[in-house]
């Protein structure tokens, strides 16, 4: 018969079991990141996980939603929704991202690894799933279209476009190859100023 828990006892195993998530979905990944692993800290049985979690494709869905928030706040709301001007709004988003890859490993992870955020979508069902769809990605989209129509970025296939600026925040993944560390900023900087002057209109480059 499984365990009952109080729901204080819920509370602080769920809390335990999304932090022990968090720490090895970054590291490890979903499929290395086993149940034994991610039941330890919570102190129960594997068998008591189910009654917190469906799956582990469950758990990281739960973590990924609560990122995809926070960090949609931060790099579209708070700095790529900021201005009216494209080239700076996007000069904002990448900064914002690339701040964000720095310091949040589990967005990283997610960057890097997107088979796994598409494992965990083909797992859930179709409502839960589209939760997903409210994150930095569809925003930055959404974006891209809507500055199209207003005259304000190159007419190109939108996709490629939302490309280049992720091709962008996959540089710093690759640091060691930019030469000398006391250049790195630098070289970012210089990038993000020729890949948004590049996407944008002349009449936005004054």
């Amino acid at each position: 018969m499984p365990a009952a828990f109080t729901a204080q006892e819920r509370a602080r195993i769920t809390e335990a079991l999304l932090a022990a998530g968090y720490e090895l979905f970054s590291t490890q990944g979903l499929r290395k990141a086993s149940l034994e692993e991610l039941v330890g800290p919570a102190g129960i049985a594997k068998s008591s996980f189910y009654q917190f979690f469906d799956s582990k494709e469950a758990l990281y869905l739960e973590l990924m939603l609560r990122e995809a928030g926070s960090v949609k706040r931060r790099v579209i709301d708070q700095a790529l929704r900021t201005t009216d001007d494209t080239r700076e709004a996007l000069r904002r988003f990448l900064r914002a991202t690339l701040d964000e890859l720095t310091t949040n490993t589990l967005w990283r992870r997610l960057t890097t690894h997107p088979e796994e955020m598409h494992a965990v979508a083909r797992k859930l069902d179709p409502e839960r799933a589209a939760a997903i769809g409210d994150n930095p990605a569809t925003a930055l989209a959404e974006f891209v279209t809507e500055r199209q129509r207003d005259g304000g970025l190159i007419d190109a296939d939108p996709a490629v476009v939302v490309g280049v600026l992720q091709a962008v925040l996959l540089v710093p993944l690759h640091a060691d190859h930019l030469g000398d560390p006391a250049h790195r900023d630098r070289v970012l900087d210089l990038l993000i100023d020729i890949v948004t002057a590049g996407l944008t209109l002349t009449r936005e480059r004054n």
